[in-house]
């Protein structure tokens, strides 16, 4: 009978490669990168954010990588959309895919319109009364979207009338819009400036959307025929994009339909192989990062979580290289802290490896 006192007979941890924690001491962090480098070595959404970072880093220093960033949910209204420019001007991201809502008030933002804060004291239909539209805590004047109108049309006067437009084609249309009237960083032009497509799978499902059918209602009455939209170009352009390059990795706020779209690129070149006869390539993500509160049995992840996209043929699995995070948090708490730690960590100026 074995002594239940011998402890020989337990695992220490080490003897199965088990890599031990360390408690977190904020005296010993004095950088952003240093405290999500100390997360990654605690537990819970601490670790799944420090492990993100260090995903996201491997991504972008990867200079054979195509990098696609998808978002979702009000991040412009919520003031994030300097974190997208500063992804797109450091050379980050080849690709984003968001929704029209979002470019919408990304849009009213570019032009130096203000949002503000909601106050719980104020009823909705009084809101609705005084033009204030409301989105969670944080409101956006009509006036804005107004302006907005204003905006597109204006920068679709010169376009030809038989030009077939797409929500890429019409991104780059008004960020040049943008850089000629407004001073100031915007994700329209920053996107521009760098030849980063942004398509916008749902366009119709927006603000945006909808000026674009004002827009050519008011053609119409001036006798002008009205501009065709094909979704489909966007679908062409980016397949093309990512048949040119062997690896591919994805980063992602919320889910909804951009990151679905984004992710179906890879069985739609195998479908095209399979059925088709066409001599596509095999093309997964290699790595992935997504930000996002909901589990995936809440259905709200539109596109499922890594390991099973792995089944749709959308991720390389990990035992053949790939990489994944996923962070279960508001991504206005965890979108900033990845994306500083990272600067720091390009930049240099990270003291992770330095104890004060």
């Amino acid at each position: 009978m074995p002594d239940p006192r011998d402890e020989s007979r337990y695992g220490t941890g080490h003897d199965d490669g088990l890599e031990p924690l360390t408690p977190l001491d904020p005296s010993q962090t004095g950088s952003v990168d240093a405290l999500v480098r100390a997360m990654a070595q605690t537990a819970f959404g601490g670790r799944r954010l420090g492990e993100a970072a260090d995903v996201l880093e491997t991504m972008v220093r990867d200079p054979g990588c195509f990098r696609v960033v998808t978002i979702s949910g009000a991040m412009t209204v919520a003031k994030q959309g300097l974190l997208l420019c500063e992804m797109i001007e450091r050379g980050w991201v080849q690709a984003i895919v968001t929704t029209g809502a979002l470019m919408t008030h990304g849009l009213s933002e570019g032009a130096g319109k203000l949002h503000f804060k909601h106050r719980s004291s104020m009823r909705d239909e009084d809101l609705y009364a005084r033009g204030y539209n409301r989105v969670y805590d944080t409101i956006e004047l009509e006036k804005n979207l107004d302006d907005v109108e204003l905006i597109l049309g204006r920068a679709l006067e010169d376009v030809d009338d038989d030009t077939v437009l797409s929500s890429r084609l019409l991104c780059e249309i008004l960020g040049r819009d943008l850089e000629r009237h407004v001073e100031g960083r915007a994700i329209l032009k920053s996107a521009l400036a760098r030849e980063v497509p942004i398509y916008v799978p749902a366009f119709t499902d927006s603000e945006l959307g909808l000026d674009f059918a004002i827009h050519n209602a008011l053609r119409g009455e001036a006798g002008r025929p009205p501009l065709r939209f094909d979704p489909f170009l966007d679908l062409d352009h980016f397949a093309n994009r990512v048949r040119q390059s062997e690896r591919m990795g994805i980063f992602t706020i919320g889910g909804g339909v951009p990151r679905n779209w984004a992710q179906q690129v890879g069985p739609y070149l195998e479908i095209q192989r399979v059925r088709v006869g066409r001599p596509e390539p095999v093309r997964r993500y290699r790595y992935a990062v997504r930000i996002c509160p909901e589990p995936e049995h809440w259905g709200g992840l539109s596109g499922c979580s890594y390991s099973e996209g792995v089944s749709w043929g959308k991720f390389v699995p990990e035992e053949e290289g790939g990489r994944f995070a996923e962070v279960f948090a508001d991504a206005t708490i965890a979108w900033p802290l990845v994306v500083r730690a990272v600067m720091e960590r390009i930049d240099g100026t990270s003291d992770a490896d330095t104890p004060r």
